[in-house]
């Protein structure tokens, strides 16, 4: 992977396999439920990080975020478009692991330790606080996400929460987790969570429960927030698939063989 924006379309290409073939498998609820349990118990400052199309196109033009991602230590895929180009590439999919569903089960399964939140701003920051501690997350640390890096590297630093979420989208927070997994040296687990703590606190509404199983919940985002979301689902799920496409025809043997990361 280069450093710099001035890629070439070979480089484009071998980056995106790469991110989909780091995607961890989960293969079924037994699957999940051990990946759970696992990320419990961190043995040192451990990021877990979300795959979704949208993901992809930011790591296709912008390397920074691509590196990023690509350090995290666990990479889940999230959404159906990330499905079907892990297909196309010759990988099973497994389970559909988007943060909106996953996260809040980590946060219960840290019921009782110390959480540190960063992201989105009030009045929805202090609701989805409230919410997590009613469920018994003891939160230690809180901030929106609009601050310089150094700010939660220093709140980190002294509240030594075990579970960070970050919720301040991307690229921001892929940046901000790797900065704080080389600043920390306590066992944490640092979760990039995207809008959670918009969903949690009150800002979004999640889709009905037919519309979330069948992969449908983008329409149901896209129809709330139509200026925000058109561009990122009308014109970036085509971007997405334009860029599968283009990394089957220039690397047509990248998608044959080699193990599905897990």
């Amino acid at each position: 992977m280069t450093g710099t924006p001035e890629r070439t379309l070979a480089a484009r290409t071998r980056d995106f396999l790469e991110l989909h073939r780091r995607i961890h498998l989960i293969e079924d609820e037994r699957a999940h439920d051990a990946l759970l349990e696992r990320l419990q118990h961190p043995e040192r400052p451990y990021i877990v990080s979300f795959v979704n199309a949208h993901a992809a196109n930011l790591g296709w033009n912008t390397p920074g975020m691509l590196e990023s991602l690509l350090r995290s230590d666990l990479l889940l895929r999230d959404g159906i478009g990330v499905k079907l180009g892990l297909k196309a590439f010759g990988h099973a999919p497994g389970l559909n692991m988007n943060g909106t569903d996953f996260i809040p089960k980590i946060a219960r399964a840290y019921r009782g330790r110390r959480a540190g939140l960063f992201g989105t701003r009030s009045p929805w920051l202090d609701t989805a606080r409230r919410k997590l501690e009613d469920e018994g997350l003891n939160v230690v640390a809180c901030h929106d996400g609009f601050s310089p890096p150094e700010k939660y590297l220093e709140l980190a630093a002294e509240t030594k929460p075990e579970l960070i979420i970050l919720a301040m989208g991307m690229p921001k927070q892929e940046d901000i987790a790797v900065r704080l997994r080389e600043h920390l040296s306590q066992p944490v687990l640092i979760v990039n969570g995207g809008a959670i703590l918009d969903f949690l606190g009150g800002k979004v509404s999640r889709a009905p429960e037919l519309m979330r199983n069948t992969g449908l919940e983008w329409v149901y985002r896209l129809y709330l927030e139509p200026q925000r979301l058109a561009k990122r689902y009308l014109l970036g799920i085509p971007v997405f698939f334009s860029h599968v496409a283009v990394t089957r025809l220039v690397g047509p043997r990248a998608s044959e063989g080699g193990e599905h990361s897990g």
